[in-house]
């Protein structure tokens, strides 16, 4: 996987917080944001990594089976519930 230090870090902070949030972490909940966070986020997509899932106005990271596999691969299990 080619991903920016920063971008696997951002990753991995979604991975850890996925347990709070049933697998699916909320942009903006427990990971801060910024606008060069919003670039990894759009990394992570480009990756195939997550998706986003949007609902009452709250956006949601969505792991895919490759995100999943990445996550598993530096230790953290994505459940969902």
């Amino acid at each position: 996987m080619n991903l920016t230090q920063q971008s696997h870090d951002l990753f991995m902070e979604y991975a850890d917080d996925a347990c709070n949030w049933c697998g699916m972490p909320m942009v903006g909940g427990n990971v801060a944001g910024s606008k060069a966070r919003n670039g990894n986020l759009t990394d992570l997509k480009k990756a195939g990594l997550i998706t986003t899932h949007t609902d009452d106005g709250c956006t949601f990271v969505v792991f895919t089976a490759a995100g999943k596999a990445y996550a598993a691969e530096h230790g953290v299990t994505i459940d969902e519930c």
